[in-house]
Order: C-alpha cells, then structure tokens, then sequence
C-alpha cells in the first residue's frame, strides 16, 4: 500500500514524520536509489527506502539494555498510575528498570505475562522494527516445558508449521530436550503462537522462556537482572538485521 516517505519512516522508527520531512529537504532520502522528495510516497513492501548516513549519526545516542523478564511481570513500560497501585496490579518492566532508564528504553516485541526470559530493551526504533516485523524473518527461540509428554508427531507439526485462529504459521526450528521439553526459533511472533500452538497438539505449555533473540543469548543472567550490551553483542546483532 502506498504511504508517504514521511509515515514509513516514522513507523520504521527512523526519525518522527516532521523530522523526515527535514531528511528529505536535505536530499537525505533516497526511494529505489533516487532521491526522495515531499509529498512522494511509496510502498514499504516493495519500495526500498533509504536514509544517509547522517541519519546513522543522528542515532548514535542509542541505549541497549537487556533483561531477563521474570514470569508475572506485565511487557510494557508504561507509568503505572496511583489507581493501579492501589489494586496491587502487576509489576511491569519498568518498575524493574533503574529510575534513570525509566521512559528511556523500551522492550522490543512481548513477553505474556505468564513467559520469562530474555527481553531487549532499547530506544533504537530501527532495531525495533527490523527485530519484530515478520518480513525481516529474524530468529528468536524459546525453551518450552509442556504439562505432558509431546510426542515427536507433535513436534513435526510445530515445525512444518499449522494453521491457528484461520493463519498458517511459519516453519520452526525445534530440538527435542526430554520427553516434556524442547526448543523452538521462530521467525515470526503472534500473539500467544507457541502456546496456542502446543494446546492444538494436546500439550499445554507450563513454563515458556526465551533464550535467545538472534544472536543474543545470556544464560547466567539471573530473573530480573539487567545489563547493558556488549560492543560485540551490539555489534553481532546490529549486523545479524542489516544495520
């Protein structure tokens, strides 16, 4: 569908729409490598849109951040308001964060509340959106304990993929563990898809974690910790989404 250059970008998380308008003024933004001008649009699933590097300067003050996300603890990092509080609600992931990267850094994709593992937290809306929009095809696997034993029938049809609420899922990447347990990548992230996955094969899942958001993994990151990427994790997962 076509959409100004403007709206892609903001909805890339690249820059806001005002400050678009400013990039390609400066000639900054090119469409199928010619350059952009106001009022153009373009369709974001066939067009390439591109930015200079001056775009990249301009996203050098990036935070990256990632946290094993406890199980209970709710994927946003809205305020919570003193209504809120007062019905004891949930913990979110910001009431985890220190307050000096509260409203600073945001997860990227969800979490369900009953899930736990590892959670990227970051202001780089670029990243963002080539980490969650499922045309980028980017790998997160999870360890999957079900309440039964699955049977290797089971697992088959995860893999090949199957159809739930009338659309067909993916290919998966599964390893067997023992009888009730597995891991899963996935390329795509619908909403709740693993666990409605393993109920339509007749193994409820009991404990959900994700271990790894493509190259990203930390296993002795204990629940609730939070730390800071490495150069080479920024580097290694920066360059495994094209930036």
């Amino acid at each position: 569908m076509q959409e100004r250059i403007q709206k892609i970008l903001s909805a890339q998380g690249i820059c806001s729409r005002r400050k678009a308008e400013e990039y390609i003024e400066q000639g900054l933004v090119k469409v199928n490598g010619k350059v952009a001008e106001i009022g153009q649009k373009a369709d974001p699933e066939f067009d390439k849109v591109e930015v200079d590097g001056k775009v990249l300067e301009d996203r050098k003050e990036m935070f990256y951040f990632v946290m094993n996300k406890p199980k209970g603890v709710v994927t946003t990092n809205f305020e919570r308001n003193a209504l809120r509080v007062t019905r004891n609600e949930s913990q979110t992931i910001r009431d985890l964060l220190p307050k000096n990267l509260q409203g600073k850094v945001y997860p990227v994709g969800r979490l369900d509340k009953e899930s736990s593992g590892l959670l990227l937290l970051t202001n780089d809306g670029v990243l963002a959106y080539r980490l969650t929009h499922p045309k980028f095809d980017h790998e997160k696997e999870y360890e999957v304990i079900t309440e039964n034993e699955i049977k290797d029938g089971a697992l088959r049809k995860l893999e090949k993929g199957m159809t739930i609420s009338g659309e067909k899922t993916k290919p998966t990447v599964i390893s067997r563990i023992s009888e009730d347990k597995f891991n899963i990548a996935l390329t795509e992230g619908k909403n709740r898809q693993i666990r409605r996955m393993c109920q339509k094969v007749g193994s409820p899942v009991k404990e959900l974690k994700r271990i790894r958001i493509t190259t990203l993994k930390d296993s002795n990151l204990k629940s609730g910790q939070i730390r800071e990427l490495s150069p080479k994790e920024l580097k290694d997962i920066l360059e495994s989404v094209g930036l």
